[in-house]
C-alpha cells in the first residue's frame, strides 16, 4: 500500500512539474509576444461615406491607391444586389478621395475596347494611368486607361486559350503591379495561366516570364491541393499577385498552394513561405501590400479563406501577428480579397463573394502586441 502511495505521489509530482513547465513556457511565450513590436491598425467604420445615386457594389475585386492617396476600386456590377425600387449597380470603377467621398466613377463595355467578362484587379501607375485585368473565360488581355477613364491601350488578344508560354496574350489576369524605375509591369497571370509575366509599361510587350521556382511554366493539371502531398513544382490557379519591391525582389501569391514565393526580378527563385498550409479550397495567400517605410519592412497579407490580415516580417517571412475575423461588421470580412496601402500607412481591403465592400484600417503606429491574433481591431476611443 505504501509503495502504491509512493508511486502515485511520484506520478502526481511529475505531472505537477510538467504542468508547471508548460505553464512557464506559456508565460514565457506570452512575454515574448508582448515584446513583438508591429504596425497596428484600427478600422474606420465611417469610411467610405455612403455612395451617391443609390449605388451598391458587387464583388469588389481590386483596390489601388494613386499618388494623391485617392483610392480606386473595381467591382463586378453584374453581381450587385440591384433592386428597382432602391438600388442600382455602381459603375465598375470608383475613385474615392482620402475622406471617403466618391470623386468619379466609370468603366464598362465600349465600342473601342473589349471590357473583361469578369474584371479583376486594378492598379494605378506613376503617371496616374489605370490598369485592369480580368479572370473571365475569354479574358486574355489587359486594359489601360487614363486617370479619368479614357481608353489608352489594350494589351493582349482577347478570347485566346490558356498558354503560359504565350507572348501575345495572357490567361485570365488577376493583378498588375509596377516597378517604376525599370518601367516594368508585373502581371499575376493568373486564373488560367500559371506564371508571372513582366511587361514594358509603355508598349505592353512581354519581356520575360516564369513559373514556380523559376521553372518554365506548365499548364498541366496538378489536381486538387493536398497539404500532405509533395510540394507542387508549379503554380496552381490562381497566381493571385506578383509584387516587386524597392530592393530588387518579387513576392508572388500562389494562392491555392498556400504559399508566398520570393524571386529576384529576373525570375531566379530565392525562397518560399507556406501560410496556413492546411487551408483547402480558395487557399490562404490572396494578396499582399507592403508597409510604407523606406525599407518596406512589413508585408500585409490578405487571407480570404481564414479571414485574417497577417503582418509578416518581409525579410524572414515570419508571421508576427494577425488581425480581423469573419463577419459582416466593420473590422470583419467575408472573403477579404485585395489589399493596398496609402502614403500614410493606412490599409484598404476589399471583399468578394457576398462581402461586396471596401474597408479602411487606420495606421496607429508601431506598438507591442501580446497576442498572435488580435481579433477585430475596433477603435478604442
Amino acid at each position: 500500500m505504501n509503495r502504491r502511495r509512493t508511486l502515485v505521489g511520484a506520478t502526481l509530482l511529475v505531472a505537477a512539474i510538467v504542468a508547471l513547465g508548460a505553464g512557464q513556457r506559456a508565460l514565457d511565450a506570452h512575454a515574448r509576444r508582448a515584446a513583438v513590436t508591429v504596425p497596428t491598425f484600427e478600422v474606420d467604420p465611417f469610411w467610405p461615406k455612403p455612395l451617391p445615386n443609390h449605388w451598391v457594389l458587387g464583388n469588389v475585386i481590386g483596390v489601388g491607391v494613386d499618388a494623391r492617396d485617392h483610392v480606386f476600386v473595381v467591382h463586378r456590377a453584374d453581381t450587385a444586389d440591384s433592386l428597382t425600387t432602391c438600388c442600382t449597380a455602381a459603375p465598375p470603377v470608383i475613385e474615392f478621395d482620402p475622406e471617403g467621398n466618391v470623386v468619379s466613377a466609370w468603366g464598362g463595355p465600349h465600342d473601342g475596347y473589349v471590357w473583361p467578362g469578369s474584371n479583376h484587379g486594378i492598379a494605378i501607375d506613376n503617371k496616374g494611368n489605370v490598369w485592369i485585368g480580368g479572370n473571365g473565360p475569354t479574358d486574355s488581355h489587359i486594359l489601360k486607361f487614363t486617370h479619368d477613364g479614357h481608353f489608352l491601350m489594350q494589351i493582349g488578344i482577347p478570347g485566346q486559350a490558356v498558354n503560359s508560354n504565350a507572348t501575345d496574350h495572357f490567361g485570365r489576369v488577376a493583378k498588375i503591379s509596377f516597378d517604376v524605375p525599370a518601367n516594368e509591369a508585373y502581371i499575376a497571370d493568373g486564373y488560367g495561366n500559371h506564371r508571372v509575366a513582366v511587361l514594358d509599361m509603355d508598349n505592353g510587350k512581354v519581356k520575360r516570364y516564369w513559373g514556380a521556382y523559376g521553372h518554365v511554366p506548365s499548364d498541366s493539371n496538378l489536381g486538387p491541393y493536398n497539404p500532405d502531398a509533395p510540394i507542387a513544382q508549379q503554380f496552381r490557379n490562381p497566381v493571385h499577385c506578383a509584387e516587386p519591391t524597392t530592393d530588387g525582389l518579387v513576392y508572388v501569391c500562389d494562392r491555392a498552394n498556400d504559399r508566398i514565393q520570393l524571386f529576384k526580378k529576373d525570375g531566379s527563385f530565392v525562397k518560399e513561405k507556406r501560410i496556413a498550409p492546411k487551408t483547402l479550397g480558395d487557399g490562404s495567400v490572396w494578396d499582399i501590400a507592403f508597409s510604407k517605410d523606406k525599407g518596406q519592412k512589413y508585408i500585409y497579407l490578405a487571407d480570404g479563406k481564414n479571414e485574417h490580415v497577417y503582418v509578416i516580417d518581409r525579410q524572414s517571412l515570419e508571421i508576427l501577428t494577425m488581425f480581423g475575423d469573419g463577419g459582416r461588421q466593420p473590422g470583419q470580412w467575408f472573403a477579404v480579397h485585395s489589399i493596398a496601402t496609402d502614403a500614410k500607412g493606412n490599409i484598404f481591403t476589399t471583399e468578394t463573394y457576398e462581402g461586396k465592400r471596401i474597408q479602411k484600417f487606420v495606421y496607429q503606429g508601431l506598438h507591442s502586441v501580446a497576442a498572435m491574433n488580435q481579433g477585430v481591431v475596433w477603435p478604442k476611443r
